[in-house]
């Protein structure tokens, strides 16, 4: 996918990090015409477009800075905000990067006449026989990125080039410090993009007022103690809860309505099977029979074998070969195929047992 193209002109996304310093120094190297893009997002992303803007100078560049704060605020802040309020555990990530960071760079590359935009993304991009283009995992499976890039459209899959698709991070760094980057030794960002402090409840509360109280339930049904509030917990939570029952529990759901957190003892976590919804798919535009895949149920879990089945209404039912722990509503499964290949995904809606 990114073979060279005799000055084609190409909008990087620039982060001032490694990933997408290397990313434009490559496409350069390999005869791009390129410049550099950057999103605000919000007053926590000022940091960001500096560190752009130094990445852009050092490899002359022009760099494009979109303002995109009102829409972040009220596309990805307030669905962040109002999925934990109602007890479920959002990736703004997964939402953000069609809605916002792919869709807004992408009209800006239309704009002004760019043929391609790129980032410095761990995933690959396979195009198929029947003209749909699918994201594949990266080379690097630990580093791996694909997940976050389910929902994209084909339209913006058609525009992107992925110039890390084959490399480990121990090369990228190697080829920034080659290069004289100024992040070859930037650490490795870790935290949400706008809550630096990483203290998600705070926020929460702070934005969007006071989580419902409730109360911890025993995994018999019985009150064990008044909560904090629902923005502090989430399904799979263990650590943190302030109780104790004498050994370990877990939370199993949490109910927005009533405010309460059923508890459940350790080794109780598992699900034979997930209920999701909103399904997108990459190699085709709908799935009207079960098919085999692997899952993955959150960002950083394994894979797990099992079988998808398509229901109505863009919703869909997961199998699991062997139960899973904890599925928390809210969050993304990813099904793969067994080379890698993105089938499709949806938002878990609840667990199920069958």
């Amino acid at each position: 996918m990114c073979t060279t193209k005799e000055r084609a002109r190409v909008l990087v996304a620039l982060s001032g990090g490694v990933d997408s310093s290397v990313c434009t120094y490559l496409l350069q190297q390999q005869g791009y015409s390129v410049e550099g893009v950057v999103l605000r997002m919000s007053p926590a992303h000022d940091p960001v477009v500096r560190a752009a803007q130094e990445t852009a100078d050092t490899l002359g560049i022009p760099l494009h800075v979109i303002n995109a704060e009102e829409e972040f605020s009220q596309t990805v802040i307030k669905h962040f905000c109002r999925e934990y309020q109602n007890g479920r555990t959002p990736n703004p990530c997964i939402l953000c990067n069609p809605l916002i960071k792919f869709r807004l760079i992408v009209e800006k590359a239309d704009e002004l006449g760019f043929s391609y935009i790129a980032t410095g993304h761990y995933a690959d991009l396979k195009t198929l026989e029947n003209g749909r283009i699918a994201i594949c995992k990266a080379s690097c499976l630990k580093r791996d990125q694909s997940y976050m890039l389910y929902r994209l459209t084909q339209y913006q899959l058609s525009k992107l080039l992925l110039p890390l698709s084959h490399l480990e991070k121990t090369e990228v760094r190697e080829i920034a410090e080659q290069a004289g980057l100024p992040s070859a030794q930037t650490a490795d960002s870790q935290e949400n993009c706008f809550i630096p402090d990483n203290d998600y409840a705070a926020y929460i509360e702070a934005h969007d007022g006071p989580g419902k109280q409730g109360y911890f339930l025993s995994p018999e049904g019985e009150i064990v103690a008044p909560h904090k509030g629902i923005p502090h917990y989430t399904v799979g939570q263990r650590k943190r809860l302030g109780i104790a029952l004498g050994k370990p529990v877990f939370i199993k759901s949490i109910d927005a309505q009533s405010g309460n957190i059923q508890l459940a003892w350790s080794g109780d976590e598992y699900a034979s099977g997930i209920l999701l919804s909103e399904m997108v798919y990459q190699p085709f535009e709908t799935l009207t029979r079960p098919i085999s895949c692997q899952v993955k149920i959150r960002s950083m879990a394994k894979d797990a074998p099992a079988t998808l089945i398509p229901l109505e209404d863009g919703r869909a039912k997961i199998l699991f070969e062997q139960p899973q722990r904890a599925p928390a509503p809210g969050q993304s499964c990813v099904c793969y195929d067994r080379t890698g290949m993105i089938l499709g995904g949806g938002f878990i809606d609840q667990q199920i047992e069958v």
